[in-house]
């Protein structure tokens, strides 16, 4: 039987629920008045795991879990050193960073196979694409720059310094401005993306590794690895409004789509710091495998799933109830991890 494309949303419609009859959307004759209105499909979602793998048992992939059934579904190969991956916004593809190869490696979500390989600066790290997916940003974390991509040819379009050992990038959510942290600068650069320049450099703690928006652009959270602390960093004024202790080593970061809460994983301690964007206290920790690394969340908002990178397992968080609900086995130096979705009509 032939399957349906992945990450593609499929809508049935029904009548304005007013109305006694339902119709399939202008496919029938009804009384009904429009607007049809979309049922919401059944979705669920893959999320993407880099495999860097240990230094005896080197292991270069993108690992993909079916968050259906929190099992491994496929594996795609990528280049040498993979830490961290991000997914275009409309589902499509995949840009991965290698960190030994000096390339960013594009995968298509559908077909889980590699479409293209893009020569960008020295030990490239971290990634991230615009809002509207026409430009991906990678930090050269062995040159002090950030490549630009256009995501239409998969090509390198700009070149732009920053501060020293640049790592995590985030857009905001306008598009309007990038924000990268600069690990060894302990600093945040702030770069215009319409002129590619960097606009504004902001002080935070020590080694900066990553960086959160609230869904409403106001604030930034960063992670500060060696001061066991994340910055609130307002972005009408690129300056640090907060300071919030977490645990030992924080790293990687994700919020939840409604803006409430951060979680921050924390790499020396083994555990998750949960902050309420509302109080910036933290109101949770849990714990994790060993080592953890990054995070993200679901788009629903139900679960986040962590990297353990030691003990090659992913930690899947209950959001409700703050607690680990599943390990997932199978990966080898799991690091990187994003969401991606798969729907099928209702």
């Amino acid at each position: 039987m032939e399957q349906e494309p992945q990450n593609i949303i499929k809508f049935k419609f029904k009548s304005n629920p007013s109305c006694r009859c339902h119709c399939c959307g202008f496919c029938c004759n009804c009384s009904c008045q429009p607007p049809f209105l979309p049922e919401q499909p059944n979705c669920h979602y893959l999320v993407y795991v880099t495999d860097a793998g240990q230094a005896e048992t080197p292991d270069n992939r993108v690992s993909v879990i079916d968050t259906a059934t929190n099992t491994i579904v496929a594996t795609i190969p990528v280049g040498s050193a993979p830490l961290e991956v991000t997914i275009t916004p409309n589902g499509e593809f995949g840009y991965v960073p290698a960190l030994f190869s000096n390339n960013v490696t594009v995968f298509n979500t559908a077909t889980n196979m590699v479409v293209a390989t893009i020569p960008v600066g020295v030990n490239p790290l971290g990634v991230a694409v615009s809002p509207n997916g026409s430009l991906a940003y990678v930090s050269n974390h062995g040159e002090n720059t950030v490549s630009v991509i256009d995501t239409a040819s998969n090509t390198v379009i700009a070149t732009i310094p920053v501060g020293l050992q640049p790592q995590g990038i985030a857009f905001t959510p306008n598009g309007a401005f990038a924000y990268v942290a600069d690990e060894n600068s302990n600093a945040v650069s702030v770069i215009n993306t319409a002129t590619n320049v960097v606009v504004s450099t902001i002080p935070v703690g020590i080694r900066p590794r990553s960086i959160v928006f609230t869904p409403n652009g106001q604030f930034a959270y960063v992670t500060n690895e060696n001061s066991n602390t994340v910055s609130v960093i307002s972005v009408a004024t690129n300056t640090v409004i907060d300071t919030i202790a977490v645990g030992t080593g924080p790293v990687g970061t994700a919020i939840t789509p409604d803006g409430t809460l951060i979680y921050i994983v924390n790499k020396g301690s083994d555990n998750v710091s949960v902050i309420s964007t509302a109080t910036n206290l933290v109101i949770a920790t849990i714990p994790v495998g060993t080592s953890p690394d990054q995070v993200t969340i679901l788009p629903d908002g139900k679960f986040a799933y962590v990297t353990n990178q030691t003990n090659n397992t992913v930690s899947v968080i209950n959001i409700a109830t703050n607690t680990v609900v599943d390990t997932i086995l199978g990966f080898n130096g799991p690091t990187g991890i994003k969401t991606g979705r798969i729907c099928y009509s209702a």
